[in-house]
């Protein structure tokens, strides 16, 4: 028997063309989509599934509110209060960043629509007072981040006696230490 043989004496390195009819059924299956060259045209067709679970409580359908952006505003400590000013830095120069996006591409999308008048550059004029009101949006979510950040060093500032205190205490006592010199 020779080396390149299966048990049924065909070739083992020779497989089976399973998509050899593929272009006449693709084809078909695409019910004719261009009349003269039916089977030979083949349309590119992409398929995307998305997904989304909420895994929060209040049912579905539902969206989330400031409480998912947010940690609960508890100030019980030095930490949390850190945590909430960055958690909320973080959220307002994130929306900041998309809001002026979509200030640009509303601005663009708006310029495009013709003047009822006819006006040479009327669209992009009414475009541009109609996203700079967006754009003062962006630019108050970006002063907001740069706030929270400014409240956690007013926070520090203000509270140094009673956060220094704590960390006094919660440090390990110094051992003494031994002078060699005093006899």
């Amino acid at each position: 028997m020779a080396a390149n043989t299966n048990r049924r004496g065909g070739n083992r390195n020779a497989k089976p063309n399973k998509f050899a009819n593929a272009g006449a059924a693709a084809g078909a299956a695409a019910g004719g989509f261009v009349g003269a060259v039916g089977s030979s045209f083949v349309p590119p067709v992409n398929v995307t599934i998305n997904r989304t679970t909420n895994n929060h409580p209040g049912g579905s359908g539902s969206r989330p509110h400031a409480e998912a952006l947010l940690p609960s505003p508890e100030f019980s400590s030095p930490a949390q209060v850190r945590m909430y000013c960055n958690t909320l830095r973080a959220a307002a120069v994130t929306l900041s960043i998309e809001v002026a996006m979509g200030a640009e591409i509303m601005k663009g999308v708006l310029a495009a629509v013709p003047d009822p008048e006819g006006r040479a550059f009327g669209s992009r004029i009414r475009a541009q007072k109609v996203a700079r009101k967006m754009q003062r949006s962006a630019d108050a979510l970006r002063d907001a981040a740069k706030n929270a950040a400014a409240c956690y060093a007013v926070f520090q500032q203000e509270f140094e006696e009673e956060i220094n205190s704590v960390r006094h205490r919660a440090r390990r006592p110094q051992q003494p230490v031994m002078n060699w010199a005093q006899q």
